[in-house]
Order: C-alpha cells, then sequence, then structure tokens
C-alpha cells in the first residue's frame, strides 16, 4: 500500500508511481500489395479494428513491427499521414534477419499485428514550421524511397519547390514509380541497367537546395562527403543499416554470469556477434534509437554510441551500436 502523507493537517495517500505506459497496437492488415514487378517490395497498410484513427505520423516517421516469431522490425511509414492507416513496405532479404521473409511469406489480409510508435529521426523542416527550408531536393535509392514519398507529397502540399532522384538496379526493382508519375520531370529515376552506377552529379542538385537523402550505406556516404565540401547546404539522411564503425576497439561479452563469453572484433557490432550464437536476440533500427536491442549490464562499463551518461543508462547498452574500450562486458542474456 502507498504511504500516507500529511498536509495541512489533512492525511492523503499518496499515489504509487506511474507505471511504464503501453504504447502498442493491435492492428489488422486491410490490404496487402506487390509493389515491384520482380515481386521483392511487398505493402502492408494497417488500421485499427473498430475503424478508430491511428496516432498521428509526420513524413520520416517510423514504427516497431512485433512478428509473431518474436522479432521486432522497424519499418518507415510510406503512406498519408491523413488517412489514418499506416502504410509500410518490406523488401524480401532472403539472407537477412528473417523478418521480411516473415513478412513476405507469412503475413496475409486480415492478420493482426503489434505496432508500436510512430516515432521520427528524420522530420521534415517545412516552411510552415516557422524555420523551415524553401527548397528542396530528395534522393531516395531504393527501398530508401519508403520515407522520401510522404515527404514529397508533403512538399507538394506547401507548394515548396523540389526535385528529386529515385536510383536503384533496375524499373523492376524499385517501388511507387506508378505514384510517382503524376510529379512529371521533377522525379528523375536513375537505374544502374539502363544509366550505370549513378555519380555524384547524378545524385545531387547544383543549387543549394536542402538535401533529404535515404538509401544504402554506399549512397549515403557519397552524398555525405559531396554536401560536406558545398558550405552552409543542409543535409538530412537516414541509413537503413548500422552506422559505420570508426577506429573500434575489440572486445568480449558474456551472455549472463557464468554464461558464453564472445569476442567482439574491431570492425563488428556487439548485435552481430551475438546473433551469430543467438539469432532470436531482439533488436530493430540497428542505429541506436528505438531501445528494440537494450540490454543490461551485469559488469563492465560500456562505451556510448551517444551521450547517455546518466547511471542508469551506465548501466544498459544499445548493442547495436554501444561498444567497450577493451575488456568484458557481462550482459543481462
Amino acid at each position: 500500500m502507498a504511504p500516507a502523507i500529511k498536509i495541512m493537517g489533512r492525511v492523503l495517500r499518496q499515489l504509487p508511481p506511474p507505471g511504464e505506459v503501453d504504447r502498442s497496437l493491435l492492428l489488422t492488415v486491410t490490404d496487402r500489395k506487390v509493389e515491384t514487378s520482380d515481386g521483392d517490395v511487398v505493402s502492408l497498410r494497417l488500421a485499427d479494428p473498430p475503424g478508430a484513427p491511428l496516432p498521428a505520423w509526420t513524413p520520416g516517421a517510423n514504427v516497431n513491427v512485433h512478428l509473431p516469431s518474436g522479432r521486432i522490425r522497424q519499418y518507415s511509414l510510406s503512406g498519408d499521414p491523413a488517412d489514418g492507416t499506416y502504410r509500410i513496405a518490406v523488401r524480401r532479404i532472403q539472407d537477412g534477419g528473417g523478418g521480411s521473409v516473415e513478412l513476405h511469406d507469412s503475413i496475409r489480409v486480415g492478420d493482426q499485428l503489434v505496432v508500436t510508435g510512430p516515432v521520427n529521426a528524420f522530420p521534415l523542416a517545412l516552411p510552415t514550421d516557422g524555420a523551415g527550408e524553401d527548397r528542396m531536393h530528395f534522393v531516395a535509392g531504393g527501398i530508401g524511397i519508403t520515407p522520401i514519398l510522404p515527404m514529397v507529397r508533403a512538399a507538394e502540399a506547401a507548394r515548396v519547390p523540389w526535385t528529386m532522384v529515385y536510383a536503384g538496379r533496375s524499373r523492376q526493382s524499385m517501388p511507387f514509380l506508378d505514384e510517382l508519375s503524376r510529379y512529371g520531370d521533377r522525379v528523375t529515376v536513375h537505374t544502374d541497367e539502363e544509366h550505370g552506377l549513378p555519380s555524384i552529379s547524378d545524385l545531387l542538385p547544383h543549387d543549394d537546395a536542402a538535401i533529404y537523402c535515404c538509401g544504402p550505406t554506399s549512397m549515403l556516404d557519397v552524398v555525405r562527403s559531396a554536401v560536406a565540401r558545398q558550405h552552409g547546404v543542409p543535409l538530412h539522411f537516414e541509413r537503413f543499416a548500422a552506422p559505420p564503425i570508426v577506429d573500434g576497439v575489440p572486445f568480449d561479452v558474456q551472455l549472463g554470469t557464468g554464461g558464453d563469453v564472445l569476442h567482439v572484433a574491431a570492425d563488428k557490432t556487439a548485435l552481430e556477434t551475438i546473433r551469430a550464437a543467438r539469432p532470436a536476440v531482439a533488436y530493430s533500427c540497428q542505429q541506436g534509437f528505438c531501445g528494440t536491442c537494450k540490454v543490461r549490464v551485469l559488469k563492465g562499463e560500456p562505451v556510448a554510441y551517444a551521450d547517455r551518461t546518466s547511471k542508469r543508462e551506465r548501466s544498459e547498452m544499445l548493442i547495436c551500436v554501444d561498444r567497450a574500450d577493451g575488456g568484458t562486458l557481462v550482459l543481462d542474456l
């Protein structure tokens, strides 16, 4: 029972501290559509079973999808924030972590999925937001089109001048080309099959428009390097993979007190190493912000990828990005 406290002669019962708020949603798959002619990308539309509108989101947002297997995967929202549903698009990765294959092969219209979010670490800055950008250039590579597509719609609705380059292996592998066709020559489609690998001049404009980029690591690295030489050009980006490891130090992780000890090489993440031993370990974004892979550190001190310095956070580790300066970390796994 919570303790009582006395204020101004009145005895009041002190409320217990609030528990963690459950922000999970049980949503129904109302539509499933193959979005590429090669069959490797499907979109799923998720809605509240009673038909109530879902929590609001803005372009660039993503959700965590909890799969029946227990896997948790993060997907960008690619639909319209105004329609009251969530749409995700998933490219099949046959030799990946299994999440995309499960969504492709096992999930059908009428199935229900637990979803958490949405969150947005890749927001669009429109002029109507007070401090936004007045010209925009979007760069999307492959499935990186998913967060970019709502941004294009929002820029169009706000009458912000914009252009876009959409790059991919072939037209057969690129989703949502039909939805982009309405924008005419403001969208340039560049395929490896027709044009070869894109150069930086193919990807970037010749002005100082703000750049929003999402795609494979190789594309992001080229764009970031080029923009760094153009002083004052705003760059916003999201990667669909772990950030590169720079000057990594090898260390060991022990899976529980008395458990297996695994060696994490200088160029590997703890997540990669642990997944090799325990394929079912929970993870999602692989970038250090969703928190799915957070574990307690029983012994040792992790080096945080971001500035997480409180005592509580020092006793936890995001195994997708956090490391150690040598030695051994004992994890609650």
